[in-house]
């Protein structure tokens, strides 16, 4: 099952406000991606960012299960939502 735009720009915005909420995880996000808080909220709206957010999310299995559980969605939903987001799909080399 793939995930359609809107649904996986909610998705990632619902990401977006745990990494935000998380007093531990914010900061490393910040430090890895060089953005500032206003640079958060500016981009909130552009899809690629929010793409960027799932990419650091889904780099630990443990962020994702503590943001999937935070949030109630299935943990396979986040990885849905990075494939149907710019930048996420996936490439056939064959």
């Amino acid at each position: 099952m793939s995930l359609t735009r809107n649904t996986a720009e909610t998705t990632a915005l619902q990401a977006l406000g745990w990494l935000v909420g998380n007093d531990e995880m914010l900061p490393v996000f910040l430090g890895a991606t060089g953005a500032s808080e206003a640079d958060l909220r500016a981009a909130a709206d552009d899809p690629a960012f929010l793409g960027g957010v799932l990419d650091f999310i889904l780099m630990d299995d443990a962020w994702v299960i503590a943001c999937c559980d935070a949030l109630g969605i299935a943990y396979d939903q986040m990885q849905q939502a990075r494939a149907a987001l710019p930048g996420g799909e996936q490439i056939n080399w064959t």
